[in-house]
């Protein structure tokens, strides 16, 4: 696989940021993209909707279609995907994107929160990924992408916001058992996240301008997710790779072309030692 013309991407949480990003890098092959994300009206604090990231996509190359969907509710995904075959004939890809996130410790994170981040990350994902499954094991080349971190077990990633890295963990365990599970029917599962912090509306909320301007742009994880999503199946399932070592064995070298402020030295994302 060289290109990722005529492929069919469900890609949740898309409607800005690395899903707007990974959809926008495929459509210039020209890939029909699903926006599936919740976002249909605009927001007060958060750029882009499903049909402003659809018009991006178009314009780039792709085919588009929008679909409100909060993938809590699996029938709301289920009829999407129903949606998708209808007008693109099948799956051939999935982009477990969407993700909740409250870097809260144990006794200031409301249950509400707790179970935002565990519906949206984990049942989310699990749900999402079920209900794709059956197109993507028709499919020729089928991969199923995470954006999650690697499992790391020190005790520092965990005692300041326990929930949300039981909830990031969840989507990374996913990606562990389901790769081997369905390694024979050749369907790719793996996990990709950034190496240092990149420039989304989650890090704007969490870190201000500063933290912005000490990040890489969502390209990076775009980039990365297209060598990826580029490989053989069969041979390319069950890695949690990161986005710079990724791209570093692709051969690239400047990483400058990535940062939101030339010059800065990014700061390291959560997970990363």
């Amino acid at each position: 696989m060289s290109t990722l013309k005529g492929k069919t991407l469900f890609i949740t949480g898309a409607s800005r940021g690395i899903g707007l990003a990974i959809a926008l890098r495929a459509a210039r092959d020209g890939a029909n993209v699903v926006v599936a994300a919740k976002t249909s009206e605009p927001h007060p604090k958060l750029p882009g909707t499903i049909h402003s990231a659809a018009e991006e996509i178009q314009k780039a190359g792709g085919q588009a279609l929008p679909l409100m969907v909060d993938i809590r509710f699996e029938e709301q995904i289920h009829a999407a995907v129903k949606q998708t075959v209808e007008r693109f004939g099948g799956i051939d890809i999935l982009v477990n994107n969407a993700s909740a996130i409250s870097l809260t410790g144990t006794l200031e994170t409301p249950m509400k929160k707790f179970d935002l981040m565990f519906g949206v990350n984990v049942r989310g994902t699990y749900a999402t990924t079920q209900a794709c499954l059956p197109e993507l094991l028709k499919a020729k080349n089928p991969h199923v992408l995470t954006l999650s971190p690697p499992l790391n077990m020190k005790t520092k990633w965990f005692q300041n916001h326990v929930a949300y890295t039981m909830a990031k963990y969840g989507m990374s365990m996913c990606v562990l058992g389901m790769a081997e599970e369905f390694r024979d029917q050749g369907v790719a599962f793996n996990a990709l996240w950034p190496r240092t912090t990149i420039a989304t509306a989650a890090v704007n909320m969490l870190g201000g301008q500063g933290m912005m301007e000490a990040s890489r742009t969502p390209e990076i994880m775009a980039d990365a997710a297209y060598a990826i999503l580029t490989r053989d199946s069969r041979s390319c399932s069950g890695n949690f790779f990161l986005d710079e070592d990724l791209l570093r064995e692709q051969g690239v070298k400047d990483f400058d072309k990535y940062l939101v402020k030339p010059g800065t030295q990014p700061l390291p994302d959560f997970f990363i030692d």
